[in-house]
């Protein structure tokens, strides 16, 4: 996979990985605590076809961390911002978890850049959502999990990671699990995964929906990936919103969890090869119905 690249947006340091090219354009946005590098098993053969360009979502990854807004609105204000720093006119937009409802709150702001919407294990179709992340978005969070995610057994983990890797014992869904809790050892990380997360999720579940405003995307080609074996968000999201809007196209993957992409990405590749190839988008982008930058769709 392609180096990561930066650039200033706003005063505010963006990683990115942008590897192929073509006229077709897939931005791929990944979920809560991850990166770019959730991408590593997909980005090299997409990119044999498409230009593939991947960021690090502000307070993720190796992207700036500042104390700033993390709603959903200005995730996609951001991304918008990023494609016309590089150029680029539309994309199909794939989002993975938050990076799913960023995705669609993408669309419903920005909809004059979007050729297609692919979802993967997506945030923000139901209230259901891991208790974990219940527990995280509570007040009093910020001080246990320094102690939940201290350095030294992050590295301790790592190491054991390491061990296990080099004699061929792996998990994929493990391994992409750990990488998000490890990140966590960070401080600037911690803060603002938290603001992230209470930006979406309460003890009660998720408090962001995109249900009522999906009419308004109607037009758009949408394909929903989901695991059967989800723990995390639960795949009835996937098959209520595949009721709501039929012309959707819902494919689940049978003893696969939260991340497909890691878990089966050559399925997933093969999903997304396929819809991007036999959905045409003719139609005339319209004008964005955009919200206030940083209001989510609730």
């Amino acid at each position: 996979m392609s180096d990561v690249k930066f650039l200033d947006l706003h005063g505010d340091r963006l990683a990115y990985r942008d590897e192929g090219s073509g006229d077709e354009v897939l931005l791929l946005i990944h979920g809560m605590a991850g990166s770019s590098d959730t991408w590593r098993s997909v980005i090299p053969r997409l990119a044999k076809r498409y230009r593939v360009i991947a960021p690090d979502l502000l307070g993720h990854g190796q992207s700036a961390k500042p104390r700033s807004d993390y709603s959903l609105g200005a995730f996609a204000v951001g991304l918008r911002d990023l494609l016309d720093e590089l150029a680029v006119p539309r994309v199909t937009v794939v989002g993975q978890s938050l990076g799913g409802g960023v995705a669609m709150q993408f669309a419903y702001q920005h909809r004059e850049y979007c050729r297609r919407l692919i979802l993967i294990s997506s945030g923000g179709l139901g209230q259901d959502v891991g208790w974990t992340l219940r527990l995280l978005s509570a007040p009093g969070a910020e001080f246990l999990l320094p102690v939940i995610a201290p350095p030294p057994v992050v590295r301790v983990g790592n190491a054991v990671r390491g061990w296990l890797s080099s004699h061929s014992i792996q998990s994929p869904r493990g391994a992409e699990m750990w990488s998000a809790y490890a990140s966590l050892s960070e401080s600037q990380t911690r803060q603002a995964f938290l603001r992230t997360l209470r930006s979406v999720v309460d003890y009660r579940g998720q408090a962001v929906s995109a249900l009522n405003r999906l009419y308004l995307t109607s037009e758009l080609p949408t394909l929903v990936i989901w695991g059967d074996d989800d723990r995390i968000i639960p795949v009835e999201h996937g098959r209520a919103l595949a009721e709501l809007r039929p012309a959707c196209r819902l494919e689940v993957l049978p003893g696969v969890g939260h991340f497909p992409h890691v878990e089966q990405p050559d399925a997933v590749i093969d999903l997304i090869d396929e819809f991007v190839s036999t959905t045409a988008t003719d139609v005339e982008p319209v004008e964005s119905t955009a919200l206030n930058p940083s209001e989510p769709s609730r």
